[in-house]
């Protein structure tokens, strides 16, 4: 069948990429990674088989992360990313071009935009079109942003966390900051080293914060969970235990630059709205969003009842697929076609 795929949505995340279908669902879902050979400079693999080779490449390998902080960083190597799932999703046979969604950050440029579209265009797409981040969250998560009332999504990713308050299917106030899913991971490393003497990958920190990471310390008894890494000062290695709150005290500091930016968009909101998101409470999408207790502490933070969305992880790439989908319902939100 997948001759007649016509239409895919690409939720190009700072961490992940997620592919999704209209009718089948996420047909993919891969790390952003690029491997690159430097000798010749030529693309030699993308998502899960480059995420391989991430920290054990020889030196004429290099793996790139094309997205930084959630911003497009290397168009050629997003091009080589965008055609690879392209054609993964549409089949190398495909006789039609699809047209094809992308999901850009809120503060996108004007030429960062169009840099986006050519790229989609020449990584085989018919049409391009590209969308906010946000508004996409917003749409995958089930809020109705075409009607006049306000509805608020902070979306936390790996790169950015994106905060807008959305009406009539445009955003009216937005914030994002370059803190989320991996500056959280880093700082579960930092701390584990400064505290512990312990060096530990990114890999580790990440599955420190899913296992046992809170966003509120727990009374009572504590998770624990044992980590290896190498002994910064014999350089041999080590196993040591560590608890849930030493966790919480680690990741402290990104989760306030979250909330600051939670805040700041909430200040910024026109009081009709204000009072909707009131009544309504916020939602929480993005793949951080099922970081244990981190709803909870929005609430508290901010008085707004926040809620985590279904499948957070999803939620962006549902939207490309759902907005693809229904491009005259959501034009308003559309950027750009080609």
């Amino acid at each position: 069948m997948s001759l007649f795929i016509k239409k895919i949505g690409i939720d190009l995340g700072t961490t992940n990429s997620l592919v999704f279908v209209p009718g089948k669902g996420i047909v993919l879902n891969e790390p952003t990674v690029v491997a690159i050979s430097t000798t010749d400079n030529k693309v030699l693999a993308v998502g899960a088989e480059a995420k391989e080779m991430i920290g054990r490449t020889p030196e004429t390998i290099v793996a790139h992360r094309p997205m930084k902080d959630g911003v497009i960083s290397d168009y050629r190597i997003t091009e080589a990313m965008l055609r690879y799932f392209i054609s993964r999703s549409a089949g190398s046979w495909r006789i039609l071009r699809p047209d094809v969604m992308v999901s850009v950050p809120a503060g996108i440029t004007s030429t960062e935009r169009r840099a986006v579209t050519e790229a989609s265009v020449r990584a085989g797409a018919k049409g391009a079109y590209v969308v906010k981040e946000p508004i996409l969250a917003a749409i995958g998560a089930g809020l109705p942003i075409n009607s006049a009332s306000g509805n608020m999504i902070v979306n936390i990713g790996g790169g950015t966390t994106e905060v807008a308050v959305i009406a009539l299917g445009g955003i009216v106030s937005w914030a994002s900051v370059r803190v989320a899913g991996n500056k959280i991971d880093q700082a579960i490393a930092d701390y584990i080293k400064k505290k512990h003497n312990l060096a530990v990958g990114e890999r580790t920190a990440e599955v420190i914060k899913m296992t046992i990471g809170s966003a509120l310390g727990e009374k009572g008894k504590e998770d624990s969970m044992e980590i290896r890494g190498r002994d910064l000062l014999n350089g041999l290695p080590r196993t040591i235990v560590v608890k849930s709150n030493e966790i919480t005290e680690a990741i402290a500091e990104p989760l306030r630059e979250i909330i600051q930016a939670v805040k700041a968009v909430l200040r910024e909101t026109p009081p009709e709205l204000a009072a909707d998101i009131i009544e309504r409470g916020m939602t929480v999408s993005g793949g951080t969003a099922l970081l244990r207790n981190l709803d909870r502490l929005l609430t508290e933070a901010t008085g707004v009842n926040a809620a985590v969305a279904d499948e957070p992880l999803l939620c962006v790439a549902k939207g490309t697929g759902i907005a693809i989908d229904n491009l005259d319902a959501y034009k308003k939100s559309i950027i750009t076609r080609r």
